[in-house]
């Protein structure tokens, strides 16, 4: 078996590249976070509605252990797809090896820095006494498997990287399998309550990291595990984290405004506002997780066509790219408006959660459209290798503009400002990624002009 360069990656027409390299992402993304809702159905029909408030406290915070494998295997994803655009397949070798170090170590240290602290931590994400004994019975397992989902998590983005998108996807396909099966095993059958799906998801994604060791165990392949790679290097781990930074920083402020949003839904609306936020947010993230496993798709092309130096490419892949974003979020607007009942009572939620669910879905859905052509910029940036644009638009969104809007809108409208904030930012923010991305544009072109001049 030849070793695969995938060089067609700058030659092949964008349009069926894309369509190559996202559908497998998108499949992936969208499957994960199916199995996440079905998580949250197994927890409201075998545990509870309070239980279901205890996962959507627990859930930032699983969200930011996650950051961190985000942070090393994103950066290292885009840095391998740039480095085999420039033909430095040796250099790509040794980003795999620093990846899985890296999270090995960033995984134990955050399981041990967190792990004594655990009840004041879900405290501080709007626990109250009635949904603190869940959260902590669930995140106590996820932190026990958090090195395990940092390296399955990186090592997925490397597969894609390295050309095998519909590996990346078997992968991830694999993990959300055996999640399903045990779900209701360990819930309804060993009666082990929300404890049950921490276990199911940590054994799930054990499995998936098995399989991905044993492809990057060949030494047919151009990137494969063996010795000398995995002696941390200084020049390698500053790329990675440079550019990982952005997503990790992405999410650590979605953790920081979620913790924010929990306090003031918990100060406002009680457990059952948390409940209904929590279930909301998952089910407009299975959009949201379309659009990123769209960008998924987009990163190794630009990042690869960047790298040759292959302008025409790239803004190609981004007109695309951002038509696409941009139908996909609106039909989640679409959802919200006209089906937003229907949904909820999917969860099993009572009167309560879905009255509260109901009018939340609708009102953070009203300005959905625009976020898909926002999260195609941010990561344009990222995947040319500008992480400070991308850092920036990450921030502003999360704490200049969501932040101020949860602390002094709902002391008008109460529960509602809560909620209002949510479309506000992004409407704001939407406007700051567009001027951006068109004053770097003008730029880039601007420098190919004087190039050719």
């Amino acid at each position: 078996m030849r070793q695969h360069i995938p060089t067609e990656l700058g030659t092949k027409p964008i349009g069926s590249l894309l369509w190559q390299y996202s559908l497998p992402a998108i499949i992936a993304m969208v499957a994960m976070s199916l199995y996440n809702i079905v998580d949250s159905i197994f927890v409201g029909q075998g545990v509870g509605d309070e239980a279901i408030s205890g996962m959507a406290v627990a859930s930032p915070f699983m969200n930011l252990s996650a950051a961190f494998g985000a942070m090393v295997g994103v950066g290292a994803s885009t840095v391998i797809s740039v480095r085999l655009g420039q033909g430095k397949y040796e250099e790509a070798q040794y980003i795999l090896g620093n990846t899985i170090t890296l999270n090995v170590i960033l995984g134990i240290i955050f399981t041990l820095v967190c792990l004594p602290f655990l009840d004041e931590i879900l405290y501080l994400f709007g626990a109250s006494d009635v949904t603190l004994p869940y959260a902590r019975d669930y995140m106590l397992i996820i932190l026990l498997g958090n090195m395990v989902t940092h390296l399955f998590f990186g090592s997925n983005a490397i597969l894609r990287s390295a050309g095998h998108p519909r590996t990346a996807m078997g992968c991830t396909f694999l993990a959300i399998i055996v999640n399903c099966i045990l779900d209701p095993l360990f819930i309804f059958v060993f009666k082990w309550g929300i404890q049950g799906v921490a276990w199911a998801t940590i054994i799930a994604q054990a499995v998936a990291f098995c399989w991905q060791l044993k492809l990057f165990s060949r030494p047919t392949e151009l990137l494969h595990l063996r010795r000398g790679i995995y002696r941390l290097r200084l020049d390698i781990v500053r790329q990675c984290l440079a550019i990982g930074l952005s997503p990790f920083l992405m999410n650590s402020c979605a953790c920081l405004v979620v913790l924010f949003c929990n306090n003031r839904l918990l100060q406002f609306g009680g457990d059952m506002a948390i409940g209904a936020y929590g279930i909301v947010n998952r089910v407009v993230f299975l959009f949201v997780t379309i659009v990123m496993g769209l960008v998924q798709g987009m990163q190794p092309i630009i990042g690869y066509n960047w790298g040759a130096k292959q302008n025409d490419r790239v803004f190609l892949v981004l007109r695309y790219s951002i038509i696409a974003a941009t139908c996909i979020t609106l039909a989640a607007c679409l959802t919200g408006e006209l089906i937003p009942a229907t949904v909820i009572h999917i969860f099993g939620a009572g009167p309560e959660l879905t009255e509260k669910a109901v009018r939340a879905f609708r009102i953070i859905v009203a300005v959905f459209p625009l976020v898909g052509a926002q999260m195609v910029i941010g990561n344009f940036f990222q995947s040319i290798g500008h992480a400070g644009k991308s850092i920036f638009l990450s921030v502003t969104r999360q704490m200049l503009f969501l932040i101020p809007l949860l602390a002094f809108l709902p002391q008008w409208w109460g529960l509602d400002g809560v909620w209002l904030s949510m479309p506000a930012s992004d409407a704001i923010s939407f406007c700051v990624s567009i001027s951006m991305f068109v004053y770097m544009t003008k730029k880039i072109k601007r420098n190919e002009t004087h190039r050719t001049a």
